[in-house]
């Protein structure tokens, strides 16, 4: 599918022919495709108290109070959206009611798509997204091609100039809302969006996706065939090499993280922020399961966000089974810029599938991702386009800081919190401080979409889609940055669930680590040596220290417990254990301090006094990773949310 910017005229092909708006409609190209709305002349501009006149609503005007529709007229002139779409956006009138009156205004027909036959529309199935996106969909009609179009999505003033024009074509104009023609696409086209969200990665870049299964087995066979064959005629020798090969690496791995703090604190220079005329459409997916308790408080977050309502493009992402959470957000009769795609029931069933699904009807030119139970500060859409304007056209996505908002609800999510505030406010902003490659957080990640469609969006088969697509932007030119705009997130209080979200993460760094290194050299040359290296610690270590962690804890304290070291090579291997594990703890605990002394959060350090017992826990949930993977490689393990008893962010709006 070619994916196309917002604006872009093309709307399918059928028999061969491209159908653009060109070809359907000569003189609709310029009139119907978005655009921003123009500044009047000086003759025109509005003097005084003299309000701007937005035609697009005077079907409106015997329906809504005077007030609202001058609030409307004056938001129109200072964000360069028509009015119907802001009056929509604010919840005074739903969008079928305006389609409606518009509709009778012009004395054209509103089109029943949902009863209309799949043969009258001459696109492909490929196309009906497209169309959908655009807004203007072609039907054969008794005397020819009609354009069904959503006024909501194309420039209404223009709509109704070429409708009132009197043309043939303004007689084969009709009209629909939005979700009309999303409904429309989404049912004939059904079978083509799922093969988009399940296999666009695995057929363009085969290489990259988790599915394929290509790990170089003749490599990895050669390499344990060697080991083997070390242990058995030099089992000494290969101990040693082997506990000398992990102590350098766990040293390594504890050096990175160094960086972090020996990097300045995150401080991301806040530029003037863009007036509303300039800012564009920005989506935002949200994919639910499960989530019916925490849809109202997400649905209140996104409202509170400091963007213009009519400029966003909010796509909640349901599984087709989960009528629970579809119900709840029937119950909030959201509208625009609300919008719910179910997601396709074919292939794995995973949080990077539905995203795929929802990125092939997003409209905006940037992308941002959050979970269900997400709370974003109010400017983070905005401080996010500062840091895009400020890195460039290769700055493809931003990440913004994620922290723990229900601390206090025990010692796990104290240890999370720290652990939060020692990655995403220390450790990842020393990584692109450096301009190395980061492994992304599951949740408020701001993308250029069309850096993201290009290197084939969210891998459906991988269960920690976010580290495989930070290093992938990477491996295609893009790089990464960190802005100081904090996301308030849910952690799990118990160990039974929190097993099973950090089971899924270590999950996906395996698969992660084993797709990207299936052509060493190749990643080499993309991601550079200090790259690769970093790659191989961050992803890698993390998964590699978490598995031999427990083993070298038992096998150090069996060495102090049943007898004290004999030959010169015992002491070395108890002397490098205790240094990897005290190096280990001791940074951990250090990037933990540091990034909760800047949260100001440093009431809940004391939990880091129990470091070797969650690095016990973390070695079990890598181990039981490591067993699913070879049971279970796409099985997602869902975390549950809405349970947390505590709010810092509750606490805080109170005071």
């Amino acid at each position: 599918m070619a994916y196309r910017d917002e604006g872009d005229a093309v709307i399918g092909r059928a028999g061969g022919e491209a159908w653009t708006a060109a070809a359907v409609a000569p003189s609709i190209v310029p009139s119907l495709v978005r655009a921003p709305l123009e500044e009047p002349s000086p003759r025109k501009r509005p003097q005084g108290p003299k309000l701007p006149r937005c035609p697009e609503i005077d079907c409106l005007r015997h329906i809504l109070p005077p007030g609202i529709i001058a609030l409307a007229e004056l938001r129109s002139a200072e964000s360069g959206e028509g009015a119907d779409r802001i009056l929509i956006a604010w919840g005074a009138i739903d969008e079928e009611d305006y389609v409606a009156a518009l509709a009778a205004w012009l004395g054209v027909a509103v089109e029943p798509l949902e009863t209309t036959p799949r043969q009258r529309c001459p696109l492909a199935d490929d196309r009906l997204v497209e169309a959908a996106v655009a807004g203007m969909l072609p039907l054969t009609g008794k005397s020819g091609l009609d354009i069904v179009v959503a006024p909501r999505l194309v420039d209404s003033r223009r709509l109704m100039a070429v409708v009132q024009s009197g043309t043939d074509l303004a007689r084969r104009i009709r009209l629909a809302p939005t979700a009309a023609l999303q409904c429309f696409a989404a049912r004939h086209g059904a079978d083509d969006i799922e093969r988009r969200a399940v296999d666009t990665l695995r057929t363009t870049h085969p290489d990259l996706s988790a599915s394929t299964g290509k790990t170089q087995p003749a490599m990895v066979g050669l390499g344990v065939a060697a080991a083997g064959l070390a242990a058995i005629l030099a089992p000494a020798a290969a101990l040693l090499t082997i506990e000398l090969t992990l102590g350098l690496i766990f040293l390594s791995w504890a050096g990175l993280r160094l960086l972090g703090v020996l990097s300045n604190p995150l401080a991301y220079r806040r530029r003037r922020l863009l007036p509303h005329r300039l800012l564009p459409t920005y989506t935002i997916i949200v994919a639910l399961y499960r989530e019916a308790a925490t849809v109202k408080s997400l649905v209140a977050a996104l409202r509170g966000l400091d963007y213009p309502l009519e400029k966003l493009d909010i796509k909640f992402v349901v599984e087709p089974d989960d009528h629970e959470t579809r119900e709840a957000i029937a119950a909030l009769r959201l509208g625009a810029p609300f919008e719910t795609i179910v997601a396709p029931s074919g292939g794995p069933r995973t949080k990077p599938k539905a995203l795929n699904a929802a990125l092939q009807f997003a409209r905006g030119s940037f992308v941002a991702v959050y979970d269900a139970e997400d709370q974003p500060e109010p400017n983070q859409l905005r401080l996010a386009l500062n840091a895009f304007a400020a890195g460039g056209e290769r700055l493809a996505c931003v990440q913004a800081c994620l922290t723990i908002d229900n601390t206090a609800d025990g010692w796990l999510t104290r240890m999370f919190t720290a652990e939060y505030a020692g990655l995403f406010d220390v450790f990842l902003p020393g990584l692109a401080a450096w301009r190395l490659p980061l492994p992304l957080g599951g949740s408020s990640n701001h993308f250029r979409t069309s850096a993201l469609r290009q290197i084939g969006a969210w891998d459906p088969y991988n269960v920690t889609e976010d580290a495989d697509l930070g290093m992938r932007l990477v491996r295609f030119g893009y790089h990464t940055t960190v802005i100081s705009s904090t996301t308030y997130e849910e952690a799990p209080a118990r160990f039974a669930p929190w097993l099973r979200q950090r089971t899924r993460w270590f999950k996906g760094w395996i698969q992660t680590w084993l797709v990207h290194t299936r052509s060493p050299l190749r990643l080499v040359r993309e991601l550079g040596w200090p790259g690769f290296a970093t790659f191989q610690l961050v992803v890698g270590g993390t998964v590699l220290a978490s598995l031999v962690h427990a083993l070298f804890a038992v096998q150090l304290v069996w060495s102090l417990a049943a007898a004290p070291p004999e030959s010169t090579t015992d002491h070395m291997i108890l002397g490098l254990h205790m240094t990897i594990l005290l190096s280990g703890y001791a940074i951990s605990a250090l990037l933990g301090v540091v990034g909760l002394a800047r949260r100001g959060l440093l009431g809940a350090a004391w939990a880091l006094l129990f470091m070797p017992v969650y690095w016990v826990l973390l070695s079990i949930a890598a181990w039981r990773a490591l067993f699913q993977l070879v049971h279970a490689p796409s099985y997602w393990e869902k975390t549950d949310h809405g349970l947390a008893r505590t709010s810092r962010l509750a606490r805080k709006s109170q005071k």
